[in-house]
């Protein structure tokens, strides 16, 4: 008898992903291949850029080309079981929670290199926040721009309720810097000051610019930015001499019908040079020799209750459930990483680590 298991496939090229998206059954191949393990997928976590990867945008080559190659899987990040071994592989052991940070994550099982298992304590959706969602915190933070987090600085995090801004402004707080985070609304506001932001800025009832004009005049000193357009013109202008602005993404320019276009910084180099600042860009794929060692590192600060990881309370349950999720997250209300229960019968769902 032949096995299938429930997959997201994309289908069509989309920054819309639920038309870009459908949901296959496929047959689970079987023996394993060697140096593969098989993966009981339990919990996967929604990114921005779910919506970036659904229209072709991690990909070179033309569309027409993209368009030769799908349906491809998608799913940036879980944690499961591992449920299988192939030949070969005599690290790991069946049953062992393992993290994934692959594309393909969007399924009941998945089959990948055992050198892209990440081990971990416990199959939980915290671990899942500390994946993207986190090692982007703490990686961008130490090593974008040639820069350090140092102490004494003033931080600003932009979207900073969201499921990476959580780690950053306690990444930085925890450094010893004076952390300052913008958001929108109350719930999301007196989130940030219970994970000890200084200054919180939302933006439904403060203006940024004044803000930081009056009570930070001499600028700030680095910027963990994400929101892109308007946000990141006045962070730009915002920084202080030898200010670092790190870019990890630009969520409002993700959606709609032809996704980001580029634009135009005219007298970006002069004001760079006349005030000896760095904006560095941030992709984690680049990265991925640090990510176990900053992953033990967010293990360890939140086992030792130093980190807290916040998971934004609404429920989504199964594969039938990602596209709800995805549009969710763009919808701008969700508080802290938005998170999708693969296997809702999965016995240890409600553990905590």
């Amino acid at each position: 008898m032949k096995l299938c298991i429930f997959v997201i496939v994309v289908h069509t090229l989309s920054h819309n992903f639920r038309n870009a998206t459908g949901i296959v059954r496929a047959p689970l191949r079987l023996p394993i291949k060697p140096d593969h393990v098989l993966v009981k997928v339990i919990y996967a976590g929604v990114n921005a850029s779910d919506v970036n990867y659904s229209s072709g945008r991690y990909f070179s080559g033309s569309n027409k080309d993209l368009e030769s190659q799908l349906p491809f899987d998608c799913g940036f990040e879980a944690v499961g079981i591992i449920a299988a071994v192939g030949e070969s592989v005599t690290n790991l052991k069946v049953g062992t929670p393992a993290a994934i940070m692959t594309f393909g994550s969007y399924a009941e099982f998945m089959m990948v290199p055992s050198k892209h298992i990440l081990p971990v304590e416990r199959p939980d959706p915290e671990v899942v926040a500390m994946l993207t969602s986190g090692l982007t915190a703490s990686i961008a933070l130490e090593k974008a721009g040639a820069g350090q987090l140092e102490s004494g600085k003033v931080v600003l995090v932009t979207a900073a309720a969201g499921g990476t801004g959580q780690f950053a402004v306690q990444l930085a707080k925890l450094a010893g810097n004076t952390v300052v985070a913008t958001c929108r609304g109350e719930e999301k506001a007196k989130h940030l000051k219970e994970l000890g932001v200084d200054r919180v800025i939302d933006y439904k009832v403060e203006d940024i610019k004044t803000v930081l004009k009056k009570e930070f005049p001499k600028g700030v000193d680095i910027i963990y930015e994400s929101v892109g357009g308007d946000m990141f013109d006045l962070c730009l202008n915002a920084l202080a001499v030898y200010g670092r602005l790190i870019v990890i993404g630009m969520i409002s320019q993700y959606q709609g019908e032809h996704g980001w276009k580029p634009s135009n910084y005219p007298g970006l180099c002069e004001k760079l040079l006349a005030k000896s600042q760095t904006v560095a860009g941030f992709f984690l794929v680049q990265y991925s020799h640090f990510w176990q060692e900053h992953l033990d590192k967010l293990f360890h600060l939140f086992s030792m209750g130093k980190l807290k990881v916040s998971l934004d309370p609404k429920q989504f349950l199964g594969v039938h459930s990602v596209a709800d999720a995805v549009e969710y997250l763009h919808s701008g209300k969700s508080v802290g990483k938005v998170v999708v229960c693969i296997d809702p019968t999965f016995s240890q769902q409600t553990a905590r680590l």
